[in-house]
């Protein structure tokens, strides 16, 4: 297996160095494995924190930035950060406002916010959670517990933070993006596996010649495998999947995802087919975005993650954001 690394043990640090050196904007504790937007804390403004395991990026550092996240808190590769680092990122950026942890639902990163929320409390910083499950492959199983936070995570970074940005308080960022989350639904494809460093090969087997549907961003196993299908019958299956679930009564935002390994042409290819089946179901799309945003390493597939929104949603997606992987309107 080729990979551009050093040493396994120092892939996390390496990658932070980068970004220290590549955007100025943020300050990149190596150490304490703690990003932070420059100007944090801002006045008055509400701080959002996020995090998980490396491997996923742009999420979660690549968001941290004007309208969209305060700090993100990498873990080693897949494995969730600790307590500490959320503790001192929330430290950093608390203004007195409060600080809104946005948690993807696995077992660890729930522990370790929560015991997060517990230190930061008795530190007098106030803080709230909002838990992301958007993933409908699974709702159950021994590899979960319950549904999996994926695409969401991204919908609810985005619009909760420009309602920060904006000064709305604490207890309404925090009913926001509780309701990003309740109107937004995922599905993913693995077309091969991904690998992590400490490995150095796939994390699981998939025969050539086949793919996972449903699969977890860790590579968890999805609904079932079957013969490879084409970029037209994956929209379609995908699709269904997200729609029979959300059942949208308005409009939506849509992410086409890249899994890491998986080119743009191809994914935009399939986004044309995405944009096909949810014309045939009689659902608008208000905004689209293609690309590696929620990604698995090298995992070569895709994902589709719908959020219904209101004419309130839109308006705070539209808002302006820079961060290293999402920008415009600044």
């Amino acid at each position: 297996m080729r990979m551009l690394i050093n040493v396994p043990e120092t892939v996390v640090a390496d990658a932070l160095r980068g970004m220290a050196a590549t955007h100025p904007e943020l300050t990149v504790d190596v150490e304490g494995r703690v990003i932070v937007r420059r100007d944090a804390p801002v006045a008055g403004k509400v701080a959002l924190v996020s995090g998980g395991g490396s491997g996923h990026e742009p999420l979660h550092g690549g968001f941290v930035g004007t309208g969209m996240l305060d700090a993100a808190c990498p873990g080693e590769v897949f494995t969730s950060p600790v307590p500490d680092q959320m503790v001192k990122a929330a430290a950093a950026v608390d203004s007195g406002q409060g600080v809104l942890f946005v948690v993807k639902n696995y077992t660890g990163d729930v522990l370790n916010f929560d015991m997060a929320m517990e230190l930061a409390e008795d530190e007098g910083v106030r803080v709230a959670k909002v838990l992301v499950d958007d993933d409908v492959a699974v709702t159950d199983s021994t590899h979960t517990a319950g549904r999996r936070g994926t695409g969401a995570t991204l919908f609810v970074e985005k619009i909760a933070g420009a309602a920060a940005e904006e000064g709305a308080p604490l207890e309404r960022v925090e009913a926001i993006a509780r309701q990003v989350n309740a109107s937004s639904r995922s599905f993913g494809v693995a077309l091969s596996a991904c690998s992590t460093p400490a490995k150095g090969g796939p994390t699981f087997a998939l025969p050539d010649g086949e793919l996972e549907l449903g699969v977890g961003i860790h590579g968890e196993p999805g609904r079932e495998r079957r013969p490879m299908m084409t970029s037209r019958e994956i929209a379609d299956f995908s699709v269904d999947a997200v729609l029979e679930d959300l059942r949208p009564t308005n409009p939506v935002l849509l992410l086409v995802g890249g899994a890491g390994a998986t080119p743009l042409l191809e994914l935009y290819g399939f986004a044309a087919e995405v944009h096909r089946v949810l014309a045939e179901r009689g659902v608008p799309v208000l905004r689209s975005l293609v690309g590696n945003y929620v990604t698995s390493l090298d995992m070569a597939g895709c994902a589709v993650t719908l959020c219904q929104a209101d004419e309130e949603l839109l308006r705070l997606w539209d808002a302006p954001v820079r961060t290293p992987a999402l920008r415009w309107g600044l």
